[in-house]
């Protein structure tokens, strides 16, 4: 037999059928299935980054945008309101045209603090620092509105027979002035926004209420049935 029989020759179709048998592919890591991204590892995040925003809102952004500041006197209301006839309209009165007075001017105070009465240094400092040389007393209005806006006591007082405490809360019985606030973008008290920076929940009883368009009209429709016209207002 010759060499020739003895080594057959193979066709291209044989060996590339045979080509799957005889070799071995390394496993495709590309064909396995990918990993399933987690959905609580993604809710986790977004929780803890939202409720971090609402305590940085709510707590420290406050602090950096309210300056606090002491009255210039240490006011004793609770004394003088048990002293005097006409309770808060003794110093906060109504001029004979119905306009409201406001804060009490030297003029108010000089018949009983001439001189000091007492030892108090609070009463001392008001009579050497202000009634003596006859410099009003700076006081810092924690209900002052902008200029835009008009608002009227006696509408309001005399009108309506509201008490002095449905908005001011129990300052009439407060021995010692409050801390004011001051708004340092708008320099207004944060009364007028109200003490509560998310705005949910009610003021603590005696506290003043927050002071707000939306607060006006609130309280006007539930009284009155209707919020108003702008024009009542704003002037």
């Amino acid at each position: 037999m010759s060499s020739t029989d003895q080594h057959q020759t193979v066709s291209p179709e044989a060996t590339s059928e045979a080509a799957p048998d005889s070799v071995h592919h390394a496993p495709n890591t590309n064909d396995s299935p990918p990993a399933k991204s987690s959905g609580w590892a993604i809710f986790l995040f977004f929780m803890i980054g939202f409720v971090g925003s609402l305590l940085a809102g709510w707590i420290l952004f406050p602090e950096l945008l309210y300056s606090k500041k002491q009255q210039p006197i240490d006011f004793n209301h609770a004394i003088h309101l048990d002293l005097v006839d006409d309770g808060c309209e003794s110093c906060h009165y109504f001029r004979d045209d119905g306009s409201f007075a406001g804060m009490p001017n030297l003029d108010s105070c000089i018949d009983c603090h001439e001189e000091a009465q007492t030892d108090d240094p609070e009463e001392i400092k008001f009579v050497d620092e202000y009634v003596t040389p006859g410099i009003e007393v700076p006081w810092l209005n924690h209900s002052k509105q902008p200029d835009c806006v008009f608002f009227s006591h006696s509408a309001h007082v005399m009108g309506a027979d509201m008490s002095c405490e449905s908005c001011h809360g129990d300052i009439g019985t407060s021995e010692h002035t409050r801390v004011y606030e001051e708004n340092k973008l708008t320099g207004y008290s944060r009364d007028i926004w109200g003490h509560s920076i998310s705005r949910l929940g009610k003021p603590k009883p005696g506290d003043p209420l927050p002071m707000k368009m939306n607060d006006c009209a609130k309280c006007h429709e539930e009284e009155t049935g209707h919020k108003g016209a702008c024009f009542q207002c704003h002037k």
